[in-house]
C-alpha cells in the first residue's frame, strides 16, 4: 500500500509529517488530532485550531500524500488489503466493506465541509436513512413531516407496519404542532427542510429544543439534501445527525449513487458505523473518488442554478403561477429561512390549477428533462405526485395538502433565458396562460381535479 494520507483539513503540514513518522507506516494514526481511537474506518479530523479558509476554498482544498505525489486523490480499487502479520495486528485496512483509503479521504473531506467531527457515505441517500434507523427499537417513537421525499415515507411506513416503531406525520413547520406529539418516548425527531414539493421550511433549533428537552436522548435528523452544506449546517443549529443524497448537489452530475451522514457525537458515529460496517453499504472506492470530485465543484454548480432558480420564481410568479421557492419575499417563511441557510437552493415548485394542463407544459418542454430527483447541472421537470412521491398512496396525498397538479422544476446551470423561454414555450402550448397584446398571463383556473381515494385515480 503506498503512504497516502487522508485528508487532514485546517492542520499544520509539519505536524503531519511528524505524526505520518510515528504512524509506523500505516495510512495514517488511529488517534486523530482530537486524541480519539478510531475504528477501522477513521473518524475525521476537522481540527477545531489551526488554519481554516472560506468554504469555497475549503470544498477543493485537501491534503494527501501517496508515492508518487498525485494531484488527484488515489482510488484504491481493491477488495483486500495485504498484511504484515499473521493476525493481521497493526494494519489499518483490511477489507473494503469495513474501510478503504479512498474512502477514508472524502469522509474526512465532508466531515471538513459539513462541520462534523464524523462523516460517513453509503451507497445512497436512503441508505443514510436506513443506517440512521437502525438506531431505532420496537416501541420507539418518530416525529416527523407530513410533507416527505416518498422513499423517506416508504421506509417510515415499513418501520411502523413491521418493525414496531411508532411514527407521528405533523407539520413540522409549525412547532406547537411538534410540542404536541414528542414526550419521553420519542426517540428521534426526523425533519426536511426545504420540504419536498412543497418548500415549507421547519424551524431546525426550536424543534431540535423542543424535542431534547422532551427526552435529552432523542436524536433529531436533519435531511439537508435540498441545500447542501454550501447553504446550510444543520449541526451547528441544533441537529445530532445530518444526512444527504450524495446523488444530488454533492455529486452535481447524477452518474453515481450516494449517501452522506454526519455527527458530531463520536459515540452516535461509532453506532452508524458499525451498522455500514456489519451491513456492507458502505461506498465503493470508485464513487468515493467520484464523489469527492464532485464536491469541488459545489460551489460554483451551485452558485449559478441558485442564480438561474431565482429568476425562473420571479418570472412564473409575475405571471401569475401560485410559486413556492424561500428565494421569494412572497414565500410565507422567507425570513425564517434566510435566518438558518445562506441561500435559498434550486428547487421550486407552482401550480396551474389543472392536472391535464400540469402534464402538458412538462411534457412540452425541451430543455426540462422529464426526471425524478434534483441537483442536476441539468433542469428537470416532474410532476411529484405521478413520479418521486407516486409511492405516498392518493387518499393521503390528499389529507396532506400535496396538489396533484403540482410541478417541480429543478434548475440546473444552463443559460437562465433559454430555459425561461423554453417554459414559457412550454406554458403557451399546453393552454396555461392567456395571451395579451403585453405578453400572457396564467389562466384561469379550471374545475377543481377530484380524487377517487379508491382507486388512486383523479378524474
Amino acid at each position: 500500500m503506498s503512504g497516502f494520507t487522508p485528508d487532514r483539513p485546517g492542520g499544520d503540514p509539519a505536524e503531519g509529517s511528524s505524526q505520518s513518522t510515528k504512524s509506523l507506516g500505516k495510512a495514517f494514526s488511529r488517534i486523530d488530532l482530537d486524541g480519539h481511537d478510531l475504528p477501522p474506518s477513521p473518524a475525521p479530523s476537522s481540527p477545531r485550531n489551526g488554519k481554516r479558509y472560506a468554504l469555497a476554498t475549503e470544498l477543493v482544498y485537501t491534503e494527501g500524500t501517496d508515492q508518487y505525489n498525485s494531484s488527484s486523490t488515489p482510488i484504491y480499487q481493491s477488495a483486500t488489503f495485504k498484511q504484515t502479520s499473521a493476525g493481521g495486528e497493526g494494519a489499518e485496512y483490511d477489507y473494503t466493506r469495513s474501510g478503504n483509503p479512498t474512502r477514508t479521504h472524502l469522509e474526512r473531506h465532508l466531515a471538513k465541509i459539513m462541520g462534523a467531527e464524523r462523516a460517513l457515505v453509503v451507497s445512497s441517500g436512503m441508505g443514510a436513512l436506513d443506517v440512521i434507523t437502525r438506531l431505532l427499537r420496537p416501541g420507539d417513537e418518530v416525529v416527523t413531516g407530513d410533507d416527505l421525499y416518498g422513499g423517506t415515507n416508504r421506509l417510515l411506513k415499513y418501520l411502523a407496519t413491521n418493525g414496531g416503531i411508532i411514527v407521528h406525520h405533523v407539520d413540522t413547520t409549525k412547532p406547537e404542532s411538534v410540542r404536541r406529539v414528542v414526550g419521553p418516548k420519542t426517540a428521534m425527531v426526523l425533519l426536511e427542510t426545504p420540504t419536498n414539493p412543497l418548500i415549507k421550511i421547519v424551524d431546525i433549533p426550536t424543534i431540535a429544543k423542543l424535542a431534547h428537552e422532551a427526552n435529552p436522548k432523542a436524536l433529531v435528523a436533519v435531511d439537508n439534501t435540498m441545500l447542501s452544506p454550501l447553504l446550510q449546517n444543520p449541526l451547528e443549529l441544533g441537529a445530532d445527525i445530518v444526512y444527504e443524497s450524495g446523488t444530488k448537489y454533492l455529486s452535481g452530475h447524477h452518474d453515481l449513487m450516494a449517501g452522506v451522514l454526519a455527527v458530531n457525537s463520536s459515540a452516535i458515529g461509532d453506532k452508524l458505523y458499525f451498522t455500514i460496517n456489519a451491513s456492507g453499504c458502505g461506498l465503493a472506492p470508485f464513487d468515493s473518488w467520484l464523489l469527492m470530485r464532485g464536491i469541488k465543484t459545489l460551489k460554483v454548480r451551485m452558485e449559478q442554478q441558485q442564480s438561474n432558480a431565482q429568476r425562473i420564481a420571479e418570472f412564473l410568479e409575475s405571471h401569475g403561477f401560485k410559486v413556492r421557492y424561500p428565494g421569494l419575499k412572497s414565500h410565507p417563511q422567507y425570513e425564517l429561512h434566510n435566518s438558518m441557510a445562506r441561500g435559498a437552493g434550486a428547487v421550486l415548485s407552482f401550480e396551474t390549477g389543472s392536472i391535464q394542463v400540469s402534464e402538458r407544459i412538462v411534457e412540452a418542454a425541451k430543455l426540462w428533462a422529464i426526471s425524478v430527483s434534483f441537483g442536476c447541472v441539468n433542469s428537470l421537470i416532474s410532476m411529484p405526485c405521478r413520479m418521486s412521491h407516486a409511492s405516498i398512496d392518493a387518499k393521503t396525498r390528499q389529507a396532506r395538502a400535496l396538489p396533484e397538479d403540482i410541478i417541480r422544476l429543478c434548475v440546473g446551470i444552463e443559460d437562465a433565458d433559454d430555459l425561461i423561454d423554453d417554459l414559457s414555450r412550454a406554458l403557451v402550448l399546453a393552454g396555461a396562460v392567456t395571451l395579451t397584446p403585453e405578453g400572457f398571463h396564467a389562466a384561469e383556473k379550471g374545475p377543481t381535479a377530484k380524487l377517487d381515494t379508491q382507486s388512486n385515480n383523479i378524474f
